[in-house]
């Protein structure tokens, strides 16, 4: 059984409505899928791109064109300071922020234990680990001042370790899935949610540079609905995490999006 692909186009969550969205690594994959759910949704948000400029300047034109509001916000998340210049950027022209989605990350390439480098450590973590935080603690003030929610984007891989060569990756996902925890029970006095979401094999740019289609064939098939997964797969686990009608109840946890390709 292969099950039916997730669909949000039509759904309508009223309280989303005029809020103010962060998306970090929106460009493409699942942020940029969680941009046009977002936008459709009547959230003003902040798209957030590196180094695609084209991509990202391409699905502004496409949500504008559409009736959504959005802006592009640009910089290297694992650089010092960039992280918070983002995050005050987008605030300040929407003037508040209402929710924050750390989905910027990446592998930077399969490495082992062995071949592992010191720069290639801290490129990891700081992309993947410490821009959370710095993007977090950032959003915090914006935040606090009307409540609001923070979704990360940690990956089945902070569970089961990691494929080939993932390791570091793994690990830094693990990070992310912690804190989430931790910055739960921090924040909500501030009346701030924190939550995750965890996808398994998704079909995006990630894997298109980081894995053969050999490898990925191999991981297609120890997911029970026998396909890889689309970014609009994960896209309503962050619409229902977002909602304070749908999820006000529910903060610290991490909805495993994967196909059952992992049953915790």
């Amino acid at each position: 059984m292969t099950g039916e692909q997730s669909t949000w186009q039509g759904t309508r969550i009223p309280d989303l409505d005029g809020k103010a969205v962060l998306i970090t690594g929106a460009s493409t994959g699942i942020g940029a899928a969680l941009v046009r759910a977002f936008a459709a949704q009547g959230a003003h948000v902040a798209i957030h791109y590196n180094e695609s400029l084209q991509a990202a300047s391409d699905l502004l034109a496409e949500v504008q064109a559409s009736g959504g509001k959005a802006v592009l916000v640009q910089g290297d998340v694992s650089a010092d300071g960039v992280t918070e210049r983002v995050v005050e950027e987008a605030a300040n022209q929407f003037g508040r922020l209402d929710g924050l989605i750390n989905n910027a990350g990446g592998m930077l390439g399969r490495m082992t234990t062995a071949e592992m480098t010191d720069a290639h450590y801290e490129r990891v973590m700081d992309l993947n680990a410490r821009s959370v935080l710095a993007a977090t603690r950032a959003a915090h003030p914006w935040l606090r001042k009307q409540g609001g929610f923070i979704i990360n984007t940690t990956s089945i891989a902070a569970r089961n370790g990691g494929g080939n060569g993932a390791i570091l990756y793994a690990a830094s996902k693990g990070f992310v899935s912690t804190i989430t925890r931790g910055h739960a029970k921090e924040f909500v006095g501030d009346g701030i949610r924190v939550n995750a979401v965890a996808p398994g094999i998704i079909s995006t740019p990630f894997h298109e540079r980081y894995t053969s289609p050999e490898m990925l064939d191999a991981q297609r098939k120890t997911v029970p609905m026998g396909r890889v997964g689309s970014p609009e797969d994960c896209v309503g686990t962050y619409l229902f995490l977002a909602s304070p009608t749908l999820s006000g109840y529910i903060t610290g946890q991490i909805i495993e999006v994967n196909g059952g390709q992992l049953m915790p």
